[in-house]
């Protein structure tokens, strides 16, 4: 069998600690053809020398003069390759033997998954090996508060998620995106919202692929470890600005991508969730206010791709509606013998 090639893009700022390691990673993989595109966001550490260093034909860097932002720089080099797939991955991300193929292989199984993802396991910082294994992802869910988190993050991995399953979508930490797909459900141009900046971007992707009818499918056999370094636990933590965007974010990709059947089923716990956050931000988190200044600035653009997204929807709002649940929710990847809403996997039109 001839390799397929995959294009793996990676966006750096400030990443040497890691970049080296997670590009001797990509380099394993085999059984597939690589085309390596990283972006980096106008490093100020040792992150240029060392994507210097690591030139070649397989790897090409594009240096920014600035900080785009995590989402224009993987649009970037998105549209820099030509691969029939997609890996988007992150700086801090190693992957095990295989798990490109695996992969590969599960997309090519099922022509209606337009995202793939593996089982993610936690590493700590350095890549230093945790003393018992943990999950870090095996894919994303909503809950009806329209909130979404890793499903797993932060169990033991006791095996309780090692069978295949579609999924809401996929965390762009390492995530592979069929090209068409990435095509189909572009706005302008782009796959991922330039407004988000940074944090939800992949959300506000796999939101919009379920309203187009795309399948997401989760591997368990592709695995890989993860630095996470911006969860739910450690807000406080994190620097202004992520938050800034973290508060702005989740109400673009509501403004974008929420339908009124989704919101008269969740409109108890939408509002409950939205009010808390406003007055967090108030009380709280007074540094977090500008973003409600930022979302008025985008707003003209964000309704222009509400009205792109929802002329070119595919699915009911009764069968998208049972994928907003506070138990993370996934689907067999056997096809159901008849369709419901409980049970429904859209598929393309």
């Amino acid at each position: 069998m001839s390799h397929e090639k995959v294009c793996v893009t990676i966006v750096t700022c400030n990443s040497g600690r890691y970049i080296r390691r997670c590009l001797e990673s990509v380099l394993r993989q085999e059984g597939v053809t690589l085309e390596i595109i990283v972006v980096d966001n106008a490093s100020t550490d040792n992150t240029r020398e060392i994507l210097e260093e690591l030139q070649c034909r397989t790897v090409r860097t594009i240096y920014s003069s600035c900080n785009l932002g995590f989402a224009e720089g993987q649009n970037r080099a998105i549209r820099a390759g030509d691969s029939e797939w997609v890996l988007t991955l992150n700086p801090d991300v190693l992957m095990r033997p295989g798990f490109l193929r695996n992969l590969l292989d599960a997309g090519r199984a099922d022509s209606r998954a337009g995202a793939v993802c593996g089982k993610l396991l936690s590493i700590g910082p350095g890549f230093e090996p945790l003393p018992r294994p943990r999950i870090d992802s095996a894919g994303i869910y909503f809950t009806p508060a329209m909130r979404h988190f890793d499903r797993g993050w932060h169990q033991a991995d006791e095996r309780q998620f090692d069978r295949a399953e579609y999924v809401f979508g996929a965390t762009a930490a390492a995530a592979l995106y069929r090209r068409e797909m990435i095509e189909d459900i572009s706005l302008d141009g782009e796959f991922f919202d330039r407004d988000f900046f940074i944090y939800r971007e992949d959300a506000d992707v796999a939101w919009r692929a379920m309203l187009m009818g795309w399948r997401c499918l989760y591997v368990p056999a592709a695995t890989a470890f993860h630095v996470r370094t911006a969860n739910p636990a450690n807000r406080r933590s994190l620097p202004a600005m992520v938050n800034m965007h973290s508060v702005k974010n989740r109400f673009l990709m509501r403004i974008k991508n929420a339908t009124a059947g989704v919101y008269r089923r969740h409109w108890l716990a939408m509002t409950w969730r939205d009010l808390m956050v406003v007055g967090a931000t108030i009380f709280w988190e007074p540094t977090s206010l500008a973003a409600f200044w930022h979302i008025a600035q985008c707003l003209p653009r964000t309704l222009a791709r509400r009205r792109a997204i929802m002329a070119r929807r595919r699915i009911p709002d009764e069968v998208l509606a049972e994928w907003f649940s506070f138990d993370p929710m996934a689907l067999p990847v056997a096809a159901p013998s008849r369709p419901s809403a409980a049970r429904y996997v859209p598929d393309v039109a």
